[in-house]
């Protein structure tokens, strides 16, 4: 099962969960679910978390996991599903959020504002392909993830931008991953 992400990115999320153990990873975006799959076998290398993978359409053939949950039909946005999502966590859950939906301005704010909250602290949100829009690939793009961001933060939002997550020098999302302080 392919997982379409930057093979660097992927790394950087490794480290993540390894030295942040989240107990729940919320993903948006499933498309073909390897990104999930990935994610719950790095859960099982730490032997700790869960993936709840979120996306508008219900695809057959995703993989299936024990520490995966599949959440489809309606957007990340639509408030039934941002509210069965929190249902699935725990008080006193660790909580990191990966954000690969729509990828426009608006979606991407949107999505930081109802899932930010449920980061905990010291955990990420990770804000993929902020790249788009001149940052530096496709500039016709329109505003995106990366605008979305600094709209976010620009709102006082908990969270720092970590460039050490960028070590590597290659990334589809800079500037996206963020930090809760």
């Amino acid at each position: 099962m392919e997982a379409q992400k930057c093979p660097l990115d992927l790394w950087a999320y490794q480290e993540i969960i390894f030295e942040g153990k989240p107990d729940v990873i919320v993903e948006t975006g499933t498309f073909n679910g390897g990104s999930a799959l990935y994610l719950a076998s790095i859960c099982d290398i730490v032997r700790r978390g869960k993936v709840i993978t979120v996306d508008i359409e219900a695809r057959p053939g995703r993989p299936q996991h024990p520490r995966i949950t599949y959440l489809e039909g309606a957007s990340s946005t639509n408030p039934e599903v941002v509210a069965r999502v929190t249902g699935m966590i725990e008080k006193d859950d660790a909580v990191m959020v990966i954000l690969d939906s729509d990828h426009s301005q608006g979606h991407v704010l949107d999505e930081l504002r109802a899932y930010g909250p449920l980061v905990t602290r010291g955990q990420y949100v990770i804000v993929e392909d902020t790249n788009v829009n001149g940052h530096p690939v496709l500039e016709d793009f329109g505003p995106g993830p990366m605008e979305a961001i600094e709209a976010y933060l620009g709102e006082g939002a908990a969270f720092a931008v970590d460039p050490d997550k960028e070590k590597f020098f290659m990334t589809f999302n800079p500037r996206g991953f963020l930090r809760r302080v």
